[in-house]
């Protein structure tokens, strides 16, 4: 019985899709007709959802471009401590259709500031 339940385990281990937690039901993608799935998966993958009004999700938690710094940069220290450079890091930005650009690039500052040089903007693809 116990060996039906462990093979139970991994089968919805393999099996669960991973992507669904990663994603905000308040962020609106907009639509673009070049986009398409990464060739691969990124490497230790940050996720930022950013709001109309420009506030960024990240772990869950709402915050301002002034007080997300303070978490990115524990986040930088800690992969640092797991030897993984920052500039290999992948920071993917799902950033709602109505937020302003200014705003996303601004988000994208700081993280370059942090020595994340990597980006995927997520985006809708234009549906035939």
């Amino acid at each position: 019985m116990i060996d039906v339940v462990f093979l139970l385990i991994v089968f919805f281990t393999l099996v669960i899709n991973f992507t669904a937690a990663d994603q905000d039901e308040r962020i609106k993608l907009p639509i673009s007709e070049l986009a398409q799935p990464p060739e691969q998966p990124p490497t230790a993958p940050i996720t930022l959802h950013i709001l109309e009004n420009g506030d960024v999700i990240y772990d869950g938690i709402d915050r301002s471009l002034r007080t997300l710094q303070d978490p990115l940069r524990h986040h930088v220290s800690v992969l640092k401590f797991l030897n993984i450079p920052a500039n290999t890091v992948t920071v993917i930005i799902r950033g709602d259709a109505q937020c302003e650009c200014g705003k996303i690039f601004d988000v994208m500052e700081l993280c370059r500031g942090l020595g994340l040089e990597k980006f995927i903007l997520r985006t809708k693809q234009q549906e035939d």
